[in-house]
């Protein structure tokens, strides 16, 4: 899901480096000190070692964790803390800390043609548009609820975000969310590296 969000946000990168997915749970909001040092090495040395496997050179990493709550205080501490671990641990290649509020759902509630694209049986509630998608405490259960023939599920996320991307719909969010669009701001400001013959 993250890949379709940054081909949307810096084309410019996606074109110019391949995007290459860890899957290992990510779990470093909830860490600090050492703890949260030490979990964010670990995965960057992962995505480095990802990279020389594939035949690559490593130019950054995005990691994407849901905060599972709101934006306020805890978000903003989260988000530095790791944004910073991230940062040490990559070293002079790039880093992107991508903190959905309060779950991915949030970001997808975004683009609810995309809903309807994916399912034509889909529609998003009226009075869901144009809101701050953030503040929904529960988005995926609230989709759940709304979604049910058939019944929307976590994995169909991908494929939404997919249909978004297919459809241009990324670059024009119905309503707000400070979490992503920090994320945008942010993958915005990865400089594009020269890969040569792409």
């Amino acid at each position: 899901m993250l890949a379709a969000f940054i081909k949307a946000a810096h084309p410019a990168l996606a074109h110019a480096v391949t995007l290459t997915e860890i899957t290992d749970p990510v779990r470093l909001r909830k860490k600090s000190g050492a703890d949260l040092a030490t979990a964010a090495g670990i995965l960057v040395s992962k995505a480095r070692g990802k990279a020389r496997l594939k035949g690559g050179e490593f130019v950054g990493i995005a990691v994407h964790e849901d905060m599972d709550s709101c934006p306020g205080p805890a978000y903003d501490t989260a988000r530095t803390a790791v944004s910073q671990a991230l940062a040490k641990a990559t070293g002079a290649s790039a880093s992107v800390y991508a903190l959905a509020a309060a779950e991915s759902e949030a970001w997808l509630l975004l683009f609810p043609k995309a809903f309807t694209l994916y399912r034509p049986s889909w529609k998003i509630p009226a009075t869901w548009l144009g809101k701050d998608t953030g503040r929904r405490q529960t988005p995926k259960e609230d989709l759940e609820g709304a979604l049910n023939s058939p019944r929307f599920r976590e994995s169909d996320g991908p494929e939404i975000v997919a249909a978004a991307l297919e459809h241009g719909l990324l670059a024009k969010p119905n309503g707000t969310n400070r979490s992503y669009q920090e994320f945008v701001a942010d993958i915005a400001r990865w400089e594009t590296p020269y890969v040569e013959g792409r």
